[in-house]
């Protein structure tokens, strides 16, 4: 079995350049940036930030495209992906993207637009359905199977109250 699934929860670098393809279809990219702050050996606060490029498809890009503009905090959840090119010089390269399933604005209020224009309802056509939030598009996914209870694994009503008085902390 495998998974691939990315959560990144930060900054648009940039505004999404959105292009429209034949029959219709709309890509958005844009960055994103991460940062992490750690202490080195020498206990001095360092700072690593990391740059994503995100892809957005259909309504989804289309959100993107009204709604994140430079510096607007996000969270997407997707797949990643990487893909191989040769650059003009014919040197390989590679490039390693975010493919988003679903991107919510996040942060405060004053710093979204959508949370302001009441968010985005897309029309419901070819299997979409329609956001659960208004600052949310998100495509259907795929059912996953539920792991299964079984005997061997105590669940929480193997435990009562008196059970929890009786612990030393």
């Amino acid at each position: 079995m495998s998974f691939n699934k990315v959560f990144i929860l930060g900054n648009a670098g940039r505004d999404p350049e959105v292009r429209h393809l034949e029959g219709g279809a709309a890509v958005a990219n844009f960055t994103v940036a991460t940062s992490e702050v750690f202490r080195d050996r020498n206990g001095n606060r360092q700072e690593r930030t990391e740059w994503h490029n995100i892809v957005c498809w259909r309504q989804l890009a289309e959100f993107a495209e009204k709604y994140v503009k430079k510096g607007t905090q996000v969270f997407i959840e997707g797949k990643i992906r990487t893909r191989d090119y040769t650059d003009q010089s014919g040197q390989k390269r590679y490039v390693t993207e975010i493919f988003a399933d679903n991107l919510q604005l996040v942060g405060r209020k004053s710093d979204n637009p959508a949370n302001s224009a009441g968010g985005y309802q897309a029309p419901a056509q070819d299997g979409y359905q329609a956001p659960a939030q208004p600052t949310q598009v998100q495509r259907p996914q795929p059912a996953v199977p539920q792991a299964q209870e079984t005997a061997d694994f105590p669940s929480m009503d193997d435990f009562n109250d008196t059970d929890a008085n009786d612990l030393p902390f």
